[in-house]
């Protein structure tokens, strides 16, 4: 028999995905060419199941004769391998970012000697728009801790932006940039100690509890679906930590990142300008392993933050560091500097790199922030957390519109400043 090339998500079964499957049928056998995580996050979010799960699912169909994966966004190196005779398409990929991958199938399938079907789009389904209501019904904690490693796996580089309430976590959640190399968005959110202190008027030294800290991050979780990355600081004593992990876990926090740092806590970016105690290496190895056997699940994330530089140490008495964390079973690795030129964070990444390929390593460019994430890539990052932004860009604007309303004594002159009622209506769900 002929052979039919589909491909296909999987995440969301349609009528239109039976309809397309069903004709393909009916000129051969049916091979679907199914988007593996990397190949749908460069154009798309992360598919809420994972490939195993969608294929479980595609093979079930009763038309599909063989699911085989398609690694890249582009049908193109399938076409190659496979040779089919065939590749069916709905007919709505004449426009948009499918349009070139179009001229792209009929140059390659005219090359290998086969067709391209079309067939009118499936009226009334939209696949985008059921994926806009799954995220306006939200997500659950198993599914969103989860996917932080899924992103990982999927993703060069994982970006980061920090949230301090619902507000900016429905910003995260939204932005999007249509690029030549696929859509650019945030991929999560950080919960950092910094900014919830500093939206409260107190001081970045721990001064706000942990229980005060979740309560706002529920706000946060409430309105969102992505993973959450958690900023533990110190992660307190080892006896405290424990039910802080087992609290993070069970609201589907994805990773907390604690610091190797003693005593009453300065904020990094102060380095040597304070005094900054590292803590015992045996000290925070025990932290690890114990709250890696205290967790539940194997998805959660423990990463420990290395301040070494912070405190005017070596790259080699960060990576001695580092090598002793991992080994007492870190999920990952965040190396800190307040150093501008990101020189001593490069010597880390290339050479902690030598010694675990695969380990994630975390890195926060605030005061290097002339490094693109590209470039950062190629040391060995896995995740760019931007780690206070949100916050630090909304002071400024606040302060504007207050003096603009007592210069003119009116709020006229600050609309132009202000996003509108109507945005912010349409903004928050289930306003209307």
């Amino acid at each position: 028999m002929k052979t039919v090339y589909v491909g296909i998500t999987g995440d969301l079964v349609h009528p239109g995905i039976v309809n397309i499957i069903h004709q393909a049928s009916l000129h051969g056998e049916v091979l679907v060419g199914l988007l593996t995580d990397t190949a749908v996050v460069r154009y798309k979010r992360l598919p809420y199941l994972n490939y195993e799960q969608r294929r479980q699912v595609i093979e079930s169909l009763r038309d599909v004769s063989r699911v085989v994966p398609q690694e890249e966004w582009s049908y193109i190196p399938n076409l190659r391998r496979y040779r089919p005779d065939f590749i069916i398409h709905g007919d709505d990929w004449k426009t948009g970012i499918l349009a070139k991958e179009r001229e792209n199938v009929y140059r390659v399938m005219e090359e290998l000697g086969g067709s391209v079907i079309e067939i009118p789009y499936t009226p009334g389904i939209n696949a985008t728009a059921f994926a806009g209501s799954l995220t306006s019904i939200g997500t659950t904690p198993d599914i969103r801790l989860k996917t932080l490693r899924r992103l990982i796996d999927a993703k060069p580089v994982v970006r980061i932006m920090e949230a301090h309430s619902g507000l900016s976590g429905l910003i995260i959640e939204h932005m999007e940039i249509p690029k030549e190399d696929g859509i650019h968005r945030f991929d999560g959110m950080w919960s950092s100690s910094l900014t919830d202190s500093a939206s409260k008027g107190k001081p970045d030294i721990e001064a706000v509890d942990i229980t005060t800290r979740l309560q706002d991050l529920t706000q946060i979780l409430e309105c969102t679906t992505k993973p959450v990355i958690y900023d533990g600081d110190t992660g307190g004593i080892t006896e405290h930590f424990i039910f802080t992990l087992r609290t993070l876990e069970r609201n589907g926090i994805s990773a907390v990142i604690i610091e190797d740092k003693t005593g009453l806590k300065k904020n990094s970016l102060l380095g040597t300008d304070v005094e900054q105690h590292l803590a015992p290496v045996e000290e925070f190895c025990e932290k690890i392993q114990r709250g890696k056997k205290a967790q539940v699940t194997g998805d959660f994330m423990i990463i420990a933050r290395l301040e070494s530089l912070i405190a005017g140490k070596t790259v080699d008495h960060a990576l001695e560091r580092a090598l002793a964390y991992v080994e007492a079973g870190a999920d990952g690795i965040m190396i800190h500097s307040n150093e501008k030129t990101g020189g001593g964070i490069e010597e880390f990444c290339r050479r902690f790199r030598r010694q675990y390929a695969k380990i994630p390593l975390v890195l926060v460019p605030t005061t290097y922030n002339h490094l693109t994430e590209s470039e950062l890539a190629r040391w060995g990052a896995n995740i760019v957390i931007y780690a206070n932004h949100m916050l630090r860009s909304s002071y400024p604007a606040m302060v504007q519109a207050a003096r603009t309303i007592l210069e003119h004594e009116r709020s006229l002159e600050a609309d132009k400043l202000c996003m509108s009622i109507k945005d912010i209506l349409e903004l928050i769900p289930g306003t209307r």
